[in-house]
């Protein structure tokens, strides 16, 4: 039997100072983007958040990551979209084996609580042993340090290839100093620690992603709705 034909998108519920003292939460094209793919492509789509509350990233609001069009939609509070995201509930209220395809969006923030969200990475274990598909872009990817395997007992990353937010980037952005305040690893630092391999693509602001079996990760903003087509062209393959 195919897994049900409804996704659901993680959030961040963390934020921080981070862009110039503004807020770094959640990077809103990184759910904007997935949510109009899933939906054009006949999903039921959900949002969960670590405690259903979110703050919206400072940069994603910049015109040059919420261009015109999405900004409409980010702006109307009566639109599906926002009706969702502004009345989340919360991990423990969701039933995993309703859903076939998990997806994490970011933002910075999503290093801070992701590695540590049990309730949502709980939900996408049992995706994955139903035989979904996982998925996350950006920063996302943080939420695999706590999603294991039954049969493995290890990250279902382990021994798969994956993307993330670059390295580079947080250095290119001035963000590292800050960052690694918080004490959490980066995307390539998760990956090395969990046995799995990390490519990237020359520029750090690329589209790129990579599918891996069940498996879709995406670099950046940028690439946000060409991992959710992926995650949604490896679903139809189940």
């Amino acid at each position: 039997m195919a897994p049900p034909r409804r996704a659901i998108i993680a959030i961040t519920s963390a934020h921080a100072p981070l862009h110039h003292g503004n807020e770094t939460g959640l990077f809103i094209s990184e759910a904007l983007h997935p949510f109009n793919v899933f939906k054009a492509a006949g999903f039921e789509v959900d949002l969960v958040s670590t405690n259903g509350t979110y703050v919206a990233d400072w940069l994603s609001l910049q015109p040059d990551f919420l261009p015109a069009n999405d900004r409409k939609q980010w702006e109307d509070v009566n639109g599906e979209f926002r009706k969702k995201l502004d009345n989340m509930v919360q991990p423990e209220e969701i039933d995993g084996s309703k859903y076939g395809l998990f997806f994490a969006s970011a933002g910075h923030a999503a290093l801070i609580d992701y590695p540590h969200a049990e309730g949502l990475q709980k939900i996408a274990i049992k995706i994955w042993v139903d035989g979904g598909i996982l998925s996350a872009v950006c920063h996302g990817a943080a939420i695999f340090a706590g999603v294991i395997d039954p049969s493995t007992k290890k990250s279902v990353i382990a021994g798969k290839t994956i993307t993330g937010f670059t390295t580079q980037a947080e250095y290119d952005m001035k963000l590292m100093d800050t960052i690694r305040g918080w004490g959490e690893p980066l995307i390539d630092e998760w990956a090395e620690q969990l046995g799995a391999k990390y490519e990237r693509s020359a520029g750090v602001w690329d589209d790129f992603h990579i599918t891996d079996g069940r498996l879709v990760t995406g670099m950046n903003p940028q690439s946000a709705k060409s991992t959710a087509e992926a995650a949604v062209s490896a679903f139809e393959k189940l």
